[in-house]
């Protein structure tokens, strides 16, 4: 298993607090902690362990974090560290400047770097994710890094919300993974996290080829999820929209044994799909959620379904759910 989970609610309530600061110190740099919930700190933490790669969500109240020059000459793993605030808010203060952060947003930051965080959580629920590895995993210069360190970066929009909701998916399916997936899944994550920063500072050519490959690919991905309910989706639509030739658009995916046209199909399939499976869709017609999704013959769509699940769509919508999932085909997704 790659994943562990953790909760300071298997201590007292006194003890809490201590615990959640020894087990940090281990899975992360070591900072000072102090908070305003110290005397019941009730916490919680899922650790994906993907090698040099470390993914952490955490769930707590109030938290102070203070790294000093002390503890870095004492402790410096030499490592990047990012952290997705999903419903949090908090300050950070990094060589004097202070930034504001709230849900939605990344930061980037550097353990030889000292740095002040104060963050108010929502008790419950995931306050963020933390991403940490060694910095020289990184496929961009310390020097083009260190230019974001400590600042916003929007994790809703562009190539921040690709990244984003690609760490919210590893939480979401951490324990799917198996030790077979490590190296994918943190090439992916790497080569995501450097086209945020190269956008951020419009320094995308001092991307390695493969990594800039990834970010294209990302960013087409999104772009699609976006549009799949319009009709007018095309491959020279998606194509002119980042200023590739169709030709280029084409060989990306021909290396996933696909073209446009069938990958687009696919996911418009995939997403009637799930909607003829959600309950609370079921006074809506089959011509209503397949017109949705851009197919506006039923004919076809029902013709296409059938050929993709086995099943038309009226019949697959009267399964039980167990049949429906033994019936899923692969998602056409990178």
């Amino acid at each position: 298993m790659l994943v562990t989970e953790f909760s300071t609610e298997v201590v007292a309530a006194p003890a809490r607090f201590e615990l959640f600061t020894e087990v940090t110190d281990r899975s992360h740099m070591r900072n000072r902690l102090r908070s305003n919930d110290q005397d019941d700190f009730r916490a919680k933490v899922r650790f994906l362990d993907l090698g040099e790669l470390q993914v952490s969500t955490m769930s707590f109240p109030h938290l102070e974090i203070v790294r000093t020059a002390k503890l870095i000459r004492q402790s410096d793993p030499e490592a990047y560290q990012i952290n997705l605030f999903l419903r949090e808010e908090g300050v950070l203060s990094l060589a004097g400047g202070d930034t504001a952060l709230r849900g939605g947003d990344l930061v980037v930051m550097d353990s030889s770097r000292p740095y002040r965080g104060d963050v108010h959580s929502v008790l419950g629920s995931w306050s963020h994710v933390t991403v940490q590895f060694p910095r020289e995993l990184m496929p961009l210069p310390d020097k083009t890094v260190q230019h974001l360190l400590g600042i916003q970066i929007d994790g809703r929009h562009g190539m921040g919300g690709v990244f984003a909701r690609w760490l919210s998916d590893l939480n979401a399916r951490a324990g799917e993974f198996t030790p077979a997936d490590i190296p994918t899944l943190t090439s992916v994550s790497l080569d995501l996290l450097a086209s945020v920063i190269a956008r951020c500072l419009e320094a995308e050519e001092s991307l390695a080829p493969e990594a800039r490959k990834t970010a294209l690919r990302a960013r087409i991905n999104a772009f699609v999820e976006q549009h799949l309910a319009d009709p007018d989706l095309s491959p020279q639509t998606i194509a002119d929209a980042h200023h590739i030739s169709l030709r280029h658009l084409q060989q990306l995916l021909a290396e996933d044994d696909t073209s446009p046209a069938a990958w687009i199909r696919h996911r418009r399939l995939e997403r009637c799909r799930l909607d003829l499976t959600n309950p609370r869709l079921y006074a809506r017609s089959i011509q209503a959620i397949a017109e949705r999704w851009g197919f506006t013959n039923p004919t076809h769509f029902s013709r296409l379904f059938r050929a993709t699940y086995g099943i038309p769509p009226r019949d697959y919508r009267n399964l039980p759910p167990k049949a429906c999932t033994n019936r899923q085909q692969p998602c056409a997704e990178w």
